[in-house]
């Protein structure tokens, strides 16, 4: 297991050791024992996503305290832009982004911890991710950023408009909008 830092504080990206062979493959895609700076986290609960449609945008999404979640992202099938933003303002790195392109191909993932806003765009249909997080889900600590805040630095290989996202998210405030829970 290859574990490499990012230009955001405490974001990682692994890549798992794939063997192949005429039959497909073999991977262990986690194991606590062998991810390094990562290994005290304790994982509690596993969460599927499908979206079937290209161009789908899910977040940004993150829990406020005492429900924050750090994430193991993965993609099953398809691929996506992973999209972080970091809002813990002790950070070195606060509000500083990053993405990560994401694959069933390059078979890397990418580790969010807590107190980053997190998202991803599907770059193709009928993709899947698979994602751990370390704390249970709180839908009264469930908050969000609008993706189609002008002021937030992502860039994408379409315009935001003809993102597929659910009503819910696109009513999220911006991000000057929000009280930040992590300050």
């Amino acid at each position: 297991m290859h574990i490499q830092t990012t230009k955001l504080e405490g974001v990682y990206v692994i890549g798992p050791t794939k063997h192949e062979d005429h039959r497909g493959f073999f991977s262990e895609t986690y194991n606590q024992s062998k991810m390094g700076p990562l290994q005290n986290i304790q994982f509690v609960q596993d969460n599927q996503s499908l979206s079937k449609e290209q161009y789908v945008f899910r977040g940004l999404h993150f829990q406020s305290p005492p429900f924050e979640q750090s994430k193991l992202i993965r993609v099953l099938h398809g691929s996506i832009l992973d999209c972080i933003l970091d809002l813990r303002p002790a950070s070195p790195t606060y509000q500083q982004h990053l993405t990560i392109t994401l694959s069933k191909d390059n078979h890397q993932q990418v580790f969010i911890p807590k107190g980053c806003a997190h998202g991803f765009l599907t770059l193709e249909v009928n993709t899947e991710i698979l994602y751990k997080v370390d704390q249970y889900y709180s839908p009264e600590h469930d908050q969000g950023i609008n993706i189609d805040d002008p002021n937030l630095p992502f860039e994408f290989p379409i315009d935001i408009s003809q993102f597929v996202r659910n009503p819910r998210d696109q009513q999220l405030p911006r991000l000057h909008e929000i009280q930040n829970p992590f300050a």
